[in-house]
């Protein structure tokens, strides 16, 4: 197993340091992926300045990416702290399962968006065709695909740093799904 320290404010850098005073007092605490990315002095700083750039994204369709890119990725700790964050926008334990497995029978739009995210992903940014329609019938526009993937790039950073370090998870466990609704 690897072991991989998660600093504190004492062992950042000063600009990491006003990060973390401003994440402790937005969110009450540092999460550990967020930390992790503070052993550079540039790599937390431009993480959360992608992450908080504008989207035309609700937060539900937000996490409909988040959790179907995540579960595809097989990161816990996204799995985790995107579960935690989708009950705050709304979405119910059977919603957020089914958005993990990558579709939203509950919501059409929702659905073209998991869907995508999830396809984008499998096949390394190949999207198949009628998926692709299947988001533009959505209502989706071709501005929405640049931003879908944005979305999908973001989550896959922090997604490949937890499976990279294996640092630990600090939001309630996400529990697993079966690998037959993958």
């Amino acid at each position: 197993m690897k072991t991989f320290n998660v600093p504190t404010r004492e062992n950042v850098s000063e600009n990491n340091q006003a990060i973390f005073d401003n994440l402790n007092k937005a969110l009450g605490f540092v999460p550990n992926i967020f930390a992790t990315l503070a052993h550079s002095d540039t790599a937390l700083e431009n993480y959360l300045t992608f992450s908080n750039s504008k989207t035309p994204f609700t937060n539900k369709e937000k996490e409909a990416v988040n959790l179907a890119v995540s579960e595809i990725n097989k990161c816990v700790y996204c799995l985790s702290a995107h579960t935690a964050i989708s009950k705050m926008n709304g979405l119910n334990e059977d919603e957020i399962l089914e958005l993990r497995s990558g579709k939203a029978t509950f919501n059409p739009k929702l659905d073209a968006l998991a869907k995508l995210a999830k396809n984008i992903t499998i096949n390394r940014g190949a999207t198949d065709a009628t998926v692709l329609d299947n988001f533009f019938n959505a209502g989706y526009t071709k501005g929405n695909l640049a931003d879908a993937i944005n979305l999908v790039g973001e989550i896959t950073i922090t997604n490949y740093l937890h499976r990279t370090t294996e640092v630990p998870v600090d939001f309630p466990l996400a529990p697993s799904l079966k690998l037959e609704t993958v």
